[in-house]
């Protein structure tokens, strides 16, 4: 389904809602089947607990169904919110069909396809199910089937209109779509069936955040705090807004407060460390992402950030140890190749160096900067001709880049392209008139025996960086030479 397709379903969507507003399940007792579809459908255990304490259950939970409901990823609010509720009699069945206890236990540990197979077995016996197609729904999302997904969640919102939750989705594969408009619209439809679900303030917040109204966002995410105080993915949501303001502080405090209540959540701390490392605190920085590789070993944006970081300190033996181990966890990693490059780099391997740079370049073929630093490190192992291939491209990529003149002016000179090598001196110092580059403008002078012109460009070299010894040096050499010829 294209972007066209959704668009439609959504303004459909709002049609039925219009109609259809204030109806719905609330008086509806929660069975053993909602419960465990809820469950799979990732409402979360505060949720949970608020829509068993308002709706009441027409079941008495025994020992098995409290397993039941453990292995399907109930916590202990849930388990609480199950033998508090009222009991409501009903004549609905109350019993959960194997196929969605199966499901549960698979969503559990993360086996969505399995589970989603589970679902669409048992959807086919019950196809007016709402809450089945919720909890489909919620398995295509999680594998990021977001046409699929829906489908499925549109399904469920017809079969059931009034259920907020099913909104609240609806609003985030929007968001994750890049419908922000949209996204926004049907999270307010969320509210406007239950303005006290904190699950809809969250994504009304990340649609509001897709549109880059990033304050609007906050305020979102606060009100879902104000409805649920412990609500970890609402604290971490304000630590993305608050970083992407530029409020560092709070977006530290906000991951903080996530970790606290929740102190496994990698993501957090992964996104802590790179607040730290916009502090500048390295060492803490490393500290997180130590700490979410242990929860996400696998999750390789983790280790990708902990080896930049070891890159940044200078620790390039740890940078290149845990690099190596990112490509061999996943071979189809793309980035690090620029840190790698600097470690070897450092360590003198020009050899290896050369070849992360070399990586870098087919990755980012219109990347000035990338073949820049490439045809620098072919200058240091005496390749010219390669490195002069380079130096050229990125000056045609980046035609008002001082450093990218200088060095190709360096590969020139080293040709004894003189002539061509002053050109492109010329142009370095026009762009950035530094010490560096009237001096490197002076030797190519020197080698042209245009001696006059060179004693100035030492002499501004002297003057911008009266500290280096080696311009003054440059010039009373030059001072020499030039004496016997004015006595001539």
């Amino acid at each position: 389904m294209g972007r066209s397709r959704l668009s439609l379903q959504v303004f459909l969507m709002f049609l039925i809602c219009g109609f259809c507003a204030g109806e719905g399940p609330k008086s509806q007792p929660v069975d053993r089947e909602q419960l465990t579809a809820w469950l799979v459908g990732g409402i979360s255990d505060y949720r949970i607990s608020h829509l068993l304490a308002e709706r009441g259950v027409s079941f008495s939970a025994t020992a098995a169904d409290e397993t039941q409901l453990r292995s399907s990823g109930a916590d202990a609010k849930v388990l609480q919110g199950v033998r508090s509720a009222h009991y409501v009699r009903s004549s609905k069945s109350v019993g959960c069909p194997a196929e969605l206890t199966k499901a549960a236990e698979l969503a559990h540990r993360h086996k969505y396809e399995a589970a989603q197979e589970q679902l669409t077995e048992l959807i086919r016996k019950q196809p007016e199910n709402a809450d089945l197609h919720f909890a489909l729904g919620e398995m295509l999302l999680q594998q990021e089937l977001w046409d699929d997904a829906m489908d499925e969640f549109s399904e469920s919102a017809r079969l059931q209109p009034g259920f907020s939750d099913t909104h609240n989705r609806m609003a985030y594969v929007l968001y994750r779509t890049d419908d922000s408009d949209n996204a926004i619209a049907e999270a307010r439809t969320a509210l406007s069936m239950d303005p006290e679900n904190a699950e809809a303030y969250r994504d009304l917040g990340l649609a509001l955040s897709g549109a880059g109204k990033n304050f609007a966002a906050l305020h979102a995410y606060e009100e879902a705090l104000g409805r649920e105080p412990e609500n970890a993915d609402a604290y971490y949501d304000i630590g993305i807004a608050r970083r992407e303001l530029g409020d560092l502080h709070g977006a530290m405090s906000a991951y903080r407060h996530a970790l606290r209540l929740r102190p496994d959540f990698w993501e957090a701390h992964s996104n802590l460390g790179v607040v730290l490392h916009d502090l500048g605190r390295l060492d803490d920085a490393i500290a997180e992402y130590v700490e979410a590789k242990r929860l996400a070993p696998d999750e390789a944006s983790v280790r990708n950030n902990l080896g930049n970081t070891y890159c940044d300190k200078e620790q390039y033996d740890a940078a290149i140890a845990e690099f190596r181990d990112l490509y061999n966890l996943d071979a189809g990693w793309d980035r690090g190749h620029a840190c790698m490059a600097q470690a070897f780099m450092a360590k003198k391997d020009y050899a290896n160096a050369i070849a992360e740079l070399r990586k870098q370049v087919l990755l980012n073929p219109t990347g000035a900067s990338e073949h820049r630093v490439l045809g620098q490190a072919l200058l240091l192992v005496n390749k010219p001709d390669e490195a002069l291939q380079e130096l050229q491209a990125a000056v045609y990529l980046a035609p008002d880049s001082a450093i990218a003149h200088h060095y190709l002016g360096t590969a020139l000179f080293e040709q004894q392209a003189f002539d061509e090598a002053e050109k492109e001196f010329r142009e370095a110092v026009r762009l950035e008139p530094t010490a560096q580059n009237h001096y490197s403008l002076a030797a190519c002078l020197m080698a042209l025996g245009h001696n006059d012109e060179a004693l100035a460009e030492l002499e501004s070299a002297s003057r911008l960086d009266p500290s280096e010894p080696l311009y003054r040096a440059r010039t009373e050499e030059l001072l020499k030479m030039m004496a016997p010829s004015s006595r001539r």
